[in-house]
């Protein structure tokens, strides 16, 4: 079932945007007087087709469900020597450079316009993120030796106000990008704001790879353990603890995670040991006795203590909510933002400052759709947006066969007032088919590897 939700949430996601992409391309050449043959959702064989409106465009279902293209009235591809002239006006090269400028810049264009209707859909309705505020910070981390300690909340990280973790978790990576120290602006309960100066610059390229916030130890701000689950006839139901009761200390020793919970009983099997709890507000003390269970240990079966209860800790949460306006200025800026920062991760990693491990394909794409599919709605569409935004920048690259490469064709034609030599074009193409498989093969290779990591 999994699986069957994973490929479902794939193919809806990449195939809308890739129909959405081939929509901006239709309408504007319809705009632009010119000509559509054929608009098909899907690659390969057309297995189903009917053909609209006075031009009689075909509208077709192809076999292969991710990809799609627009079909035009074009010499390069079809025989148009018996057309009239009225017909042969609506030919896509007789169009003046700058229509066809418009209609390839239309496919990248529809995807960041996309994205900025799902952000700002997202920002109105509110979107519940773990919040800025900061868990425990460990000592001799470029964070604790900068001042930050657990309980301040960030709120603006090099003078670009942040309110969730994503945000703040962004703004250190534009900085280390940049190579330039993250100025954070915290407040604190008892001192109102302070700032602190964190050196994001020393962060090295496989830093960058993995948790960005963690290398420069910073944590999520967690309730104290609570109690997912109890067991039933366990140690846990035994003692009178119940669902949701937050473990505040052992024997009269703080608590703060998870981990220290599961040491300290994992120590005492068999042994009783008093619990502070916070139950529905109030406080309470319960008396219980781990299990002697046994486990598998490096020197062989060890005796543990277990109480049968499954414990977690619930991030500190807000809902990041905006006005239409607001909403629609913030997505504009994500859009833009997050553009930019592709760019610059593909800079750098044609530099060789970032790896080439971050070039993902489509199966990590098929896993991250399946995962945010089965988190819910919020989380899905947010993932859409963030792959419209991948797929309208990849297409802008001036790479031959990408709508970024005919650009680059037509640019040169604005420059020098003569489109590109047919000849050039045929040997550009071929290398851009070729760097393109390269990639793709790049891609597959590292989502392989990352499956069997």
């Amino acid at each position: 079932m999994t699986l069957i939700t994973t490929l479902l949430a794939f193919i809806v996601a990449l195939g809308s945007l890739i129909t959405l992409h081939e929509l901006g391309h239709y309408l504007v050449a319809r705009w632009c007087g010119v000509k559509v043959l054929r608009f098909s959702i899907g690659m390969g064989k057309v297995v189903y087709s009917r053909k609209f409106g006075k031009d009689q465009t075909e509208w077709a279902i192809s076999a292969l469900p991710l990809g799609g293209y627009v079909s035009m009235l074009d010499s390069r591809a079809q025989d148009l020597s018996d057309l009239p002239e009225s017909e042969l006006r609506r030919e896509f090269t007789r169009q003046s450079v700058w229509r066809r400028i418009a209609i390839v810049a239309a496919g990248p264009l529809a995807n960041f316009l996309v994205a900025i209707v799902l952000y700002a859909g997202l920002f109105m309705h509110g979107i519940e993120e773990p919040s800025s505020k900061l868990g425990p910070v460990a000592e001799q981390t470029a964070a604790y030796m900068a001042g930050l300690r657990s309980g301040d909340t960030v709120e603006a990280v090099n003078g670009k106000p942040v309110a969730s973790w994503s945000e703040l978790r962004w703004e250190l990576i534009q900085a280390a990008l940049d190579k330039q120290a993250a100025r954070i602006d915290v407040r604190r309960p008892d001192r109102g704001v302070q700032e602190a100066t964190v050196p994001t610059a020393s962060l090295t390229e496989a830093d960058l790879e993995g948790d960005v916030l963690g290398k420069l130890g910073l944590t999520l701000a967690r309730s104290a353990p609570t109690l997912m689950e109890i067991m039933p006839d366990g140690a846990a139901a035994r003692a009178g603890l119940q669902k949701n009761d937050q473990i505040l200390a052992i024997d009269g020793k703080p608590v703060q995670d998870v981990g220290a919970i599961i040491d300290t009983l994992s120590r005492a099997p068999g042994q009783t040991l008093q619990l502070q709890l916070l139950r529905n507000g109030q406080d309470l003390t319960l008396s219980i006795t781990p299990e002697a269970v046994q486990a598998a240990g490096a020197g062989g079966a060890v005796t543990v203590g277990k109480i049968q209860a499954k414990l977690g800790q619930v991030p500190d949460m807000i809902v990041v909510a905006s006005g239409p306006f607001a909403a629609v200025g913030k997505a504009a800026t994500k859009v833009w933002d997050t553009s930019a920062m592709s760019l610059k991760m593909l800079g750098k990693m044609i530099t060789g400052q970032v790896s080439l491990k971050n070039v993902t394909g489509p199966i990590t794409i098929a896993d991250y759709a399946g995962q945010t599919a089965r988190i819910g709605l919020v989380s899905y569409l947010s993932f859409i947006a963030f792959i419209s935004i991948s797929l309208g920048v990849m297409n802008l690259l001036p790479i031959p066969v990408l709508d970024g490469g005919h650009l680059l064709y037509y640019s040169l034609e604005v420059l020098t007032g003569r489109p590109v030599p047919e000849r050039v074009g045929e040997i550009a193409q071929r290398l851009g088919i070729g760097l393109l498989l390269t990639l793709m093969v790049l891609a597959v290779f590292n989502d392989v590897l990352r499956l069997m990591n």
